[in-house]
């Protein structure tokens, strides 16, 4: 499978059609986005939308979040998710590449991640990227 990775610099239909097709996968919970939204990810500054396409048909996305702080700028890679027809193909290796480069470029010191440990393949694939498990309690307060 022959996959080119690039980066969602404008809103088609295609890609709102393929970002609703492939998020039911990530989470069952996500919502359908509109082009609305899925515009507000494309133009902000902060997020990098990376899209894999093979054959003409998206077939991965990753996000790239860059923020800068005191300590220096750092990175998040978020919502992360490959077909389940293109999975084991290198799909998630060249987007996570890709990321990476991306956050070297924007001069990030570090690039975190997380990934749910049920997902053994791609917590496979991240260690062998180079990502390194953090001994790290991770929070969250859900705002309503």
């Amino acid at each position: 499978m022959n996959v080119e990775i690039s980066v969602a610099r404008e809103v088609t239909a295609e890609l709102v059609e393929g970002l609703n097709q492939l998020l039911p996968q990530l989470s069952s919970s996500a919502a359908s986005l509109t082009e609305r939204e899925v515009s507000r990810i494309v133009r902000s500054d902060a997020t990098t939308l990376f899209v894999a396409h093979a054959n003409t048909k998206i077939v991965g996305i990753l996000t790239l979040v860059t923020f800068a702080i005191p300590t220096g700028v750092r990175a998040w890679i978020e919502d992360v998710v490959v077909d389940a027809n293109a999975r084991g193909l290198g799909v998630g290796a060249a987007l996570t590449d890709a990321a990476l480069h991306e956050a070297k470029a924007r001069s990030a010191r570090t690039v975190d991640l997380t990934s749910r440990p049920s997902r053994a393949a791609a917590n496979e694939l991240y260690q062998k990227l180079g990502f390194v498990l953090r001994d790290s309690n991770v929070y969250r307060y859900t705002l309503e």
